[in-house]
C-alpha cells in the first residue's frame, strides 16, 4: 500500500499544482519552488546520534539559519566535508574514521533543513553562502563534496574564489539545472506554463534561468586540482554530468566506478581519495 501511495502521490501533487496555476499562478509557482527545495529526509536518526553528538562543535549562523558544525581534531591538513541532499554529516562516518587514521583535521556541518541544523529548505546558492561562512570560520585546505554538496563545492569557488583551498574532491555531482528541472517536471507531470513560471521564479529569487545554472560551466573558473568520482550506473545523477564538469576543470583527475551507486561509499573510493590528498 505504501509503495502504491508513493508511486501516485507526485502525480496527485502535480495535478493540484497545475489546477491551482489556472486560478492563482503565483501561489502555484511559489508552492512548486519550495516543494523542489524542501527535503523530506535528512534529520538525525537515533542510531546516528552518538557519532554526531561526540563531535559537535560551535553553531554558526548563515543567512539567519543556525548550522551545526562538527570537528574531529588532527594535526594534519584541514578538511571540510559537504554532504548531499536528504543526508547529514553522518554519511561521512567511515571516511572520517579513515581520515582520522591519517591525522587530518576534519570539519563538517549539517546543511540547512538537514541533520541538527535549522531551516526548512535548501538550494545550491543558499548552501554556497552557508559553506562560505564555514570556510571563513575554519579555513580548510581541502573540500570534499557529495552530490548537491559537490555542486556547491564548485559553485562556491565560482562565487567566492579562495586560494587557501588547495584541493577539491567531487563525488557524484549533478551538473545542469535544466536536466534536473526536466526530471522534476516529469515526476510531477507539470504543465509547461507552470514550468515557465517556475523558471521566472528561479531568476527573480536566485538570479539564474535554468540553462544558465551549469556546474560544468562554473567549473571553468576552478583553479584547484580536483578529483572527480562518479559511478557508471548512478541512478540519481548521470555519470555524463561529472564528465562534463571534469572536462572543464583546469586541473583534474576522473575515476569512474561500477556498482558503487550514487552514495559512492566503499573502501576503494576512500583509498583513492586519501591517495589523491597525499599527492
Amino acid at each position: 500500500m505504501k509503495k502504491t501511495i508513493n508511486k501516485y502521490l507526485p502525480k496527485v501533487i502535480g495535478i493540484r499544482l497545475n489546477t491551482l496555476h489556472l486560478v492563482k499562478p503565483q501561489k502555484a509557482v511559489k508552492k512548486a519552488f519550495y516543494l523542489f527545495c524542501t527535503p523530506r529526509r535528512g534529520k538525525v536518526k537515533p542510531e546516528q546520534e552518538d557519532f554526531l553528538n561526540g563531535a559537535k562543535a560551535k553553531v554558526i549562523t548563515a543567512e539567519g539559519i543556525k548550522l551545526q558544525t562538527y570537528h574531529w581534531q588532527g594535526s594534519g591538513k584541514t578538511i571540510l566535508l559537504i554532504h548531499g541532499w536528504e543526508s547529514n554529516t553522518y554519511r561521512w562516518k567511515v571516511l572520517i574514521e579513515k581520515l582520522q587514521a591519517e591525522n587530518y583535521n576534519i570539519y563538517a556541518f549539517d546543511a540547512p533543513a538537514h541533520g541538527y541544523s535549522e531551516g526548512n529548505y535548501i538550494h545550491v546558492p543558499l548552501y554556497t553562502k552557508c559553506v562560505e561562512k564555514i570556510v571563513q570560520a575554519y579555513n580548510p585546505e581541502i573540500v570534499i563534496g557529495h552530490s548537491i554538496g559537490g555542486m556547491t563545492t564548485v559553485f562556491h569557488q565560482h562565487q567566492f574564489p579562495n586560494q587557501n583551498i588547495k584541493k577539491l574532491v567531487l563525488l557524484g555531482p549533478p551538473s545542469e539545472l535544466t536536466s534536473i528541472m526536466e526530471d522534476y517536471q516529469q515526476i510531477l507531470n507539470l504543465k509547461p506554463r507552470v514550468m515557465k513560471g517556475l523558471e521566472n521564479k528561479f531568476y527573480d529569487q536566485l538570479g539564474f534561468k535554468f540553462e544558465e545554472f551549469s556546474i560544468a560551466k562554473f567549473a571553468k573558473e576552478v583553479k584547484q586540482p580536483t578529483l572527480v568520482i562518479h559511478d557508471k550506473y548512478d541512478k540519481v545523477a548521470p555519470v555524463e554530468a561529472s564528465k562534463s564538469i571534469q572536462q572543464n576543470l583546469q586541473q583534474s583527475e576522473f575515476i569512474e566506478t561500477e556498482g558503487a551507486g550514487h552514495s559512492l561509499n566503499n573502501d576503494y573510493i576512500y583509498s583513492a581519495i586519501i591517495q589523491y590528498l597525499k599527492k
